[in-house]
């Protein structure tokens, strides 16, 4: 299929002896950027796809069409693989094998489904986890709705968190056991709670945001973390950059005083100009 060999590779990023760093990517340039210096892995976020397509909070907010339009976007601009943070699966089980039926034909090399109950309910400031039953559930059917036996299904749990290590060990044992390619954690802050967690499971661990005390990338591999999400920091930067140059703009400073303005080199290298150059000397004739 079209999106095995990115798929494959992620495979082989979980398979692999080390603790990696993913891009946080949310775009076509990103991705491309992404690629281009070297990562093995990207990461589109629930939180950046909101940002990226709406303007708008991290609240559950973006639909399916849109995640899936955005990460087919990417696929076509770059070959890095790419894990997409399905959130809950847009809805109940049924919900969940349509939300990957849809990534996998976008081309997302793997996916996450979570099991906190989303989006959040009236009168309930703090989240809330579904039930461990539901929970499996989903995640039989996401296995069930990918076509694609090479896109990796990951089951995500926040219950460290929200409830128990006690909790989340059992809920990652029964998506072990449905079936799912690997487990998500987050919320896990010390050693002691990891190796709880890594003394009960077998499949490839990935971390969201792991706390100070366990952010040692060496001591993360010999505890079978393969990849390890440090935040979304590019799409801010991005912002930042952004605001200080329309606002430079905005206040007059001439085209040649902006800072921090990518060369003509990068622009081209980013946008594939000679590429593009080539393609237009084959097709059309061009020199």
């Amino acid at each position: 299929m079209a999106w095995r060999t990115r798929r494959e590779a992620l495979r082989a990023t979980l398979a692999g002896p080390t603790c990696v760093r993913p891009a946080s990517v949310h775009d076509a340039l990103s991705i491309r950027i992404a690629e281009d210096i070297g990562f093995e892995v990207g990461m589109l976020g629930g939180s950046v796809a909101s940002l990226a397509v709406l303007g708008d909070p991290d609240l559950t907010l973006i639909t399916l069409t849109e995640l899936a339009e955005q990460v087919r976007r990417m696929s076509r601009a770059a070959s890095l693989p790419v894990l997409v943070d399905a959130d809950h699966g847009y809805g109940n089980a049924l919900n969940v094998r349509r939300t990957v039926e849809e990534l996998d034909a976008a081309g997302a090399a793997g996916l996450t489904i979570e099991d906190t109950l989303l989006p959040q309910e009236f009168a309930h400031a703090k989240p809330r986890l579904i039930s461990l039953e539901e929970g499996v559930g989903k995640m039989k059917a996401a296995l069930d709705g990918r076509r694609d036996p090479s896109l990796v299904v990951i089951g995500r749990t926040g219950a460290a968190g929200i409830s128990s290590i006690a909790d989340a060990v059992a809920r990652a044992r029964a998506y072990e056991a449905a079936g799912v390619d690997a487990l998500f954690f987050t919320g896990i802050k010390s050693r002691a709670d990891l190796e709880t967690i890594v003394a009960a499971t077998r499949l490839p661990i990935l971390l969201g945001s792991p706390g100070e005390a366990i952010a040692d990338f060496d001591y993360l591999a010999g505890q079978r973390v393969r990849i390890a999400v440090q935040g979304h920091a590019p799409i801010a930067a991005a912002v930042q950059a952004i605001y200080e140059t329309l606002q430079a703009i905005h206040q007059g400073t001439p085209t040649k005083q902006l800072k921090n303005i990518a060369s003509a080199d990068l622009m081209a290298r980013v946008g594939r100009t000679r590429l593009f150059a080539r393609r237009a000397a084959d097709f059309l004739g061009l020199t």
